[in-house]
């Protein structure tokens, strides 16, 4: 049983710069010129706060009021994980013996959340702490935890006895009364259950979980597989391009698409060498689709793609099949105009050039964002600072939903790490509705990802209060340095925008069971809130409420904030055909009811690209033996595309007209974000735009949204 539902994890682009100078930890007074702290006085609390990096001590025993991680007592100390460990596991005994009770007090599906949220609360908890926290000896300890939270749910998911009285409360109805929310929750436990062949009889029960265990370690190789870089004879390549790239002895070792190359033949070169096939990575790739297939048709589904959308947005491969094979056809048209374009570029660069490749995409998209909008970093950063940023943030979120972002001051011990923001959400009439920490600085050892994890699930407790949400957004932002605060690129700032929008799933949602509360949803719908967000930070009226320059006050100079704004539409429609190819392939790769062995997944490829891509087939290359997103999101790629089209058509209906309308701020969190996935996705967005959410709408929506963007490009480059 997936006890913890979900995806509390939402990874973005990892970005690595080089540390700042970490002196002014200790002084930053004294390092503070005149002007700055002029400016300073001039921001709000929220952005003075976030434009000064914290300077806590992380525990001082002899304190007043010490703590442990996230305010829980046990851990001042990294053995506090032990108790909390033994606590949960004691009480998992305890909650399993009242759902098989035939005395049962309380209805089955409220038993179940309290089981989820026992074992939820310390492996989340541990999880994070796991990969987060700088010292081995939590890190080691928390990891002792997620694997003894992890053998657990192992046996709870062989406990017939348990399954059995979940299974006859969804089928023959509780002796309680219970409520449309209770039997769709109760149902989402039953699939998670299932999902480990525990309905099976015994030989095929421990055939899944064989294939499972199988499916895991081929997905690991596999991944590891994805990163290797590729070495070749020196000889093999011309003289005037060895430079570029890493020399061992007589190999050449290249370690990636060198994108950004200036030179074609580099770019070619580094793309042919490291997307040549290779055998072994096509072997763990099929391996790993045909064990897919064979343990979702031996849990009676006609397909792995069956089972990966069931209590999705999408709901049916279908669905998600009719969708792409539409937007495939609707986009080809436009991504055609943008790569004309790049080839106009590119013959302007070399008269002598061969004709546009894929790897000349990456290359002239970024020539384009910088030469037709004449943009660069060190213009733009100075308007974009962190408190800037967040005190945008903060208006944006009381104009449309009546709340604020407090920083408040840790305990002693609460946090992980010196450089973290601990903020309050909190609502004029409601109160404190949850905590978000921020986790933002760059710093040695720290994951280079941006990431939203789940601490604690928000749940109506028995008593009619709420378990307030606790979680953590976690970037890679440079820190502030003696002269300045800590400057963000366009795309930090997007990258903001987006994961606050999954806090915000969290914080606003406010529903009657934590395992459906806030971002433990379907992937596909999971991600709108987060896209929606996207949509505010890239909108002139938004960011002009808060792009300012750090030492000046001056709002950024309308000319340059729409030379930002049309910098990031320009060429849209080749990246979303580039996209749909890649769901259309993995939903290929998939949804057959009988994976053909016959066919590598390379000539699977080679079909599908020369359906639904403009540019050709590169032979022998296999850039699916690259392409990682097939393990953590196998028949799920399309979910990108699905959440952005719906994202869009809230955009579009309710917000493009005016973004920081109230209206409109509480009809999305009264009828979407406060039900997190406590109703069945599907119905819900319909009922709150108003239509059926079919693939003519969704493509109806993105293609609207394309020509929009164009228009906004247009716009920029005629002035």
């Amino acid at each position: 049983m997936n006890f913890r539902r979900g995806a509390d994890i939402f990874s973005r682009r990892a970005r690595w710069r080089t540390s700042k100078s970490r002196d002014q930890r200790f002084f930053p007074v004294l390092k503070l010129n005149d002007m700055w702290f002029r400016y300073v006085n001039t921001w709000s609390p929220l952005a003075s706060a976030f434009n000064t990096k914290p300077n806590k001590l992380l525990s001082l025993q002899f304190a007043k009021d010490v703590t442990g991680l996230f305010g829980v007592p046990e851990l001042r100390e990294p053995e506090g994980f032990y108790l909390l460990k033994e606590n949960a596991i004691h009480e998992t005994h305890y909650l399993v013996a009242e759902c098989c009770s035939p005395s049962r007090s309380r209805k089955m599906v409220e038993v179940f959340d309290h089981l989820s949220d026992t074992l939820c609360r310390v492996a989340d908890l541990a999880e994070f702490i796991r990969m987060a926290h700088p010292q081995a000896r939590y890190s080691h300890a928390a990891e002792d935890a997620c694997i003894a939270i992890g053998g657990l749910v192992e046996q709870l998911n062989t406990h017939r006895q348990l399954y059995d009285a979940l299974l006859d409360v969804v089928k023959n109805g509780d002796t309680f009364p219970t409520s449309d929310v209770d039997q769709h929750v109760g149902k989402l436990f039953l699939f998670d259950f299932e999902q480990s062949g525990i309905h099976l009889d015994e030989s095929k029960r421990r055939r899944v979980v064989s294939l499972n265990e199988s499916i895991l370690t081929l997905g690991q190789h596999f991944m590891n597989g994805t990163l290797q870089p590729r070495a070749i004879p020196k000889s093999k390549l011309p003289e005037n391009i060895r430079q570029q790239f890493a020399i061992d002895g007589d190999n050449i070792v290249v370690t990636g698409l060198y994108a950004d190359a200036h030179m074609e033949i580099t770019r070619e070169a580094a793309y042919k060498i490291f997307l040549y096939p290779d055998r072994h990575q096509e072997s763990l790739l099929t391996d790993l689709l045909c064990g897919r297939h064979e343990m979702a048709t031996t849990c009676g589904f006609p397909s792995y793609a069956h089972r990966a959308v069931k209590g999705s947005l999408a709901e049916t491969p279908e669905l998600v099949q009719n969708f792409l094979n539409l937007l495939s056809q609707e986009v080809r048209p436009r991504a055609e105009e943008d790569f004309a374009e790049m080839g106009i570029m590119k013959m302007t660069q070399n008269k002598y050039s061969k004709s546009l490749a894929p790897w000349d995409v990456p290359y002239f998209t970024g020539q384009a964002r910088q030469n037709k909008f004449n943009l660069n970093t060190s213009e733009l950063a100075p308007y974009l600072s962190l408190g800037a940023v967040m005190d945008g943030l903060n208006r944006l979120l009381n104009s449309l939903y009546d709340v604020v972002l407090e920083v408040e001051e840790p305990k002693s011990g609460e946090l992980w790490a010196s450089d973290v923001y601990k903020v309050a959400v909190k609502h004029s009439t409601e109160g404190l509705l949850g905590y978000i920490y921020c986790d933002f600085y760059e710093r040695p050892g720290k994951a280079h990802q941006d990431c939203h994890f789940t601490i604690r699930g928000g749940k109506l407790l028995p008593d009619g209060t709420y378990q307030d949400p606790i979680v953590v957004l976690h970037l890679n932002l440079p820190a502030p340095s003696w002269s300045s605060p800590s400057l963000l690129t366009p795309g930090m700032v997007e990258n903001l925008f987006h994961e606050m929008g999954h806090a915000l799933h969290s914080m606003l949602a406010r529903t009657q069971y934590q395992h459906v509360t806030g971002t433990r949803c379907s992937t596909d719908f999971a991600e709108v809130p987060s896209i929606l967000m996207e949509f505010f930070a890239m909108d002139t009226r938004v960011l002009s409420t808060f792009a300012r320059h750090y030492k000046t006050g001056e709002p950024i100079p309308t000319e340059l904030l729409e030379r930002l704004v049309g910098s990031k539409s320009i060429f849209g429609a080749s990246e979303m055909q580039l996209q749909t190819f890649y769901s259309l392939l993995d939903q290929r790769y998939h949804d057959t009811e009988e994976w053909p062995r016959t066919k590598s997944t390379t000539e699977i490829l080679q079909e599908v690209q020369t359906e639904s891509y403009s540019l050709p087939y590169v032979t022998n290359t296999a850039w699916q033996l690259r392409f990682g997103h097939l393990v953590g999101y196998g028949a799920k790629y399309y979910a990108y595309l699905v959440s952005r089209a719906v994202a869009s058509w809230i955009w579009q209906k309710y917000f493009v007209t005016d973004p920081f309308s109230r209206e409109m701020g509480e009809k999305y969190r009264r009828e979407v974000l406060a039900h997190g996935g406590g109703k069945p996705p599907l119905a819900m967005v319909g009922e709150f735009l108003g239509r059926e959410v079919s693939a003519e709408a969704m493509v109806e929506a993105l293609m609207t949204d394309l020509d929009v963007k164009k228009q906004k490009v247009e716009s920029v480059l005629r002035h």
